[in-house]
């Protein structure tokens, strides 16, 4: 029964009147401005799922029709990294090196944003 309460439960965030920074519970002070009190609980905006679509937003994309040759790549001038990144960093993309310790994870990311800078 507690399940299905809170999925019926209405979204809500609250906006600073201010500034407009969004947060999920209350705040007192708004930490985007700084103005005291000025959060107001509003309704969330609606499902990012189908409800979106049918409005005409847009929604999530199976994986395999991703456009991989969209966007731009920062080659970052170390030709093997470059290659598994598949042509260099995406701005704004999240990548996850893993190895063993001691490996030269850190090494090579300090070269890579060295040639970057």
């Amino acid at each position: 029964m507690g399940v299905l309460r809170a999925a019926a439960k209405a979204k809500t965030e609250h906006v600073c009147q201010e500034c407009g920074f969004r947060a999920l519970r209350w705040l007192g002070r708004c930490p985007e401005c700084g103005a005291w009190a000025s959060l107001v609980e509003e309704r969330a905006a609606g499902p990012a799922g189908r409800e979106a679509r049918q409005r005409g937003g847009s929604g999530p994309i199976p994986i395999d029709r991703v456009d991989l040759e969209k966007g731009e790549r920062d080659r970052t001038g170390i030709g093997e990294l470059d290659r598994a990144l598949g042509g260099g960093l995406v701005p704004g993309a999240a990548v996850l090196l893993a190895g063993d310790p001691g490996i030269g994870k850190s090494t090579l990311l300090l070269a890579a944003l060295d040639r970057l800078a």
